[in-house]
């Protein structure tokens, strides 16, 4: 049996954007980003949550939200790899190289070996993403063979240490130039998480170095015993979801962000080929073609986007002229596109709200472990105009049929 899922609504809501300006510039009114729902999850089965990435919804710890692409200065796409069509491009497989030289004999050789030239007539051997990511781990080393440096990749489930928080302090004053964190803040951001554990239906046991289990996880790279990045990833039915990551700015030359795409691309790949062939995809959040810092996610390719609207997949290249041409672009519908930084307002929705909400339960009470629900439209929020309207924006971004498997806490 499924696990249930229990989210309290909230209403749509403005933030600063933090995409279009630079630090202690985000001070102008047309540089908003919108949210049309919220939803503080208490939990959420992964079958569930898997749903809600799809229709454009992405989590921060247990906040849930799905941005309004519509009104917000820099539309956020969700954006997928294909994960099993991937096939890294040349530079990227340079920086694998790279890496494992570094492991191998050391920064200095590294960085001389990174532009010997190859030599004419030489022959490359097929390259495997899997293997490629695997061949600087410490477990995968040959019987014998002795590396430079010692490099461990192990995913644990999400916890807190004070070794992961003093990385991200580290990185955050470092990489972001924000000073303002606490542990309270690390664990509600990047520990705390709704998603209910779950075994992963292999048919065979899969290899010790794969999850038995969807949920989130933090993926830990250790160079010579020290912690060096932290991915924060969640397993889900269909796809290895990127949330953060973390690294210590000392390597920032080796591209760590973009080496963990690589990893995380082939853990997609690895849990597929044991057996679970839902599996095929790398969310990699959001895509925001205005903001040059996030266009790197294109780089991976065949990726695709969910249109704004019908949440349908569209590759990325038949993407571009849309995305160039518009600041609001609908790939399915391009006719619904918008041009111009002006926020053209809130679409006011004509259907039938109690028909909407029909299905959608509410928690009524709770008494010795047993739970009563009740049709949300019987609910004492729903007679409540500022509760209906959260209720109604949530059930609107999740969808009729989402909202069916979603138990509302008021």
């Amino acid at each position: 049996m499924s696990p249930i899922s229990v989210g309290t609504p909230l209403g749509p809501g403005c933030s600063t954007c933090g995409y279009c300006a630079l630090p202690g510039q985000r001070s102008s009114s047309a540089e908003t980003s919108v949210k049309k729902a919220g939803l503080i999850a208490s939990q959420l089965s992964c079958g569930v949550y898997q749903k809600m990435i799809d229709r454009g919804w992405r989590r921060s710890g247990t906040y849930c939200y799905a941005p309004d692409l519509r009104r917000s200065c820099c539309p956020q796409y969700t954006i997928k790899l294909d994960a099993l069509a991937f096939n890294p491009s040349r530079s990227q497989r340079k920086l694998l190289n790279r890496w494992d030289r570094l492991v191998r004999d050391g920064a200095r050789d590294a960085d001389v070996a990174l532009d010997q030239p190859k030599r004419k007539g030489s022959q490359t051997a097929a390259f495997c993403l899997v293997s490629s990511v695997h061949r600087s781990e410490r477990a995968f080393f040959p019987a014998g063979e002795e590396p430079r440096h010692i490099f461990q990749v192990a995913l644990e489930r999400s916890s807190y240490t004070d070794e992961k928080y003093a990385l991200y302090v580290a990185y955050q004053a470092q990489i972001h130039r924000d000073h303002d964190n606490t542990p309270h803040s690390f664990k509600q951001f990047l520990v705390e998480s709704p998603l209910v554990s779950e075994p992963i239906p292999y048919p065979t046991p899969p290899p010790q170095h794969l999850p038995s289990h969807f949920g989130s996880y933090h993926q830990m790279y250790r160079l010579d015993g020290e912690l060096i990045a932290v991915g924060v990833l969640d397993i889900l039915p269909g796809c290895v979801s990127s949330v953060y990551f973390m690294y210590n700015a000392k390597w920032e030359k080796y591209s760590l962000g973009k080496l963990s795409a690589l990893r995380e691309a082939a853990l997609a790949r690895e849990i597929s080929d044991a057996g679970l062939s839902s599996l095929n995809a790398l969310y990699m959040g959001f895509y925001i073609h205005l903001c040059p810092k996030m266009k790197y996610k294109g780089e991976y390719s065949p990726s695709y986007l969910a249109d704004p609207e019908d949440f349908t997949w569209h590759p990325l290249n038949n993407c571009v002229d849309l995305l160039n041409k518009y600041r609001y672009a609908v790939f399915s519908q391009p006719d619904h596109s918008l041009a111009g930084s002006g926020d053209p307002g809130e679409v006011v929705e004509v259907d039938n709200e109690e028909e909407l909400a029909r299905d959608t339960r509410s928690i009524y009470s709770i008494q010795h472990n047993t739970v009563s629900l009740i049709p949300v439209t019987t609910s004492f929020g729903w007679r409540v105009a500022y509760t209906r309207e959260e209720i109604m924006g949530c059930i609107r971004a999740l969808g009729a049929e989402l909202s069916k498997k979603v138990i509302f806490s008021m």
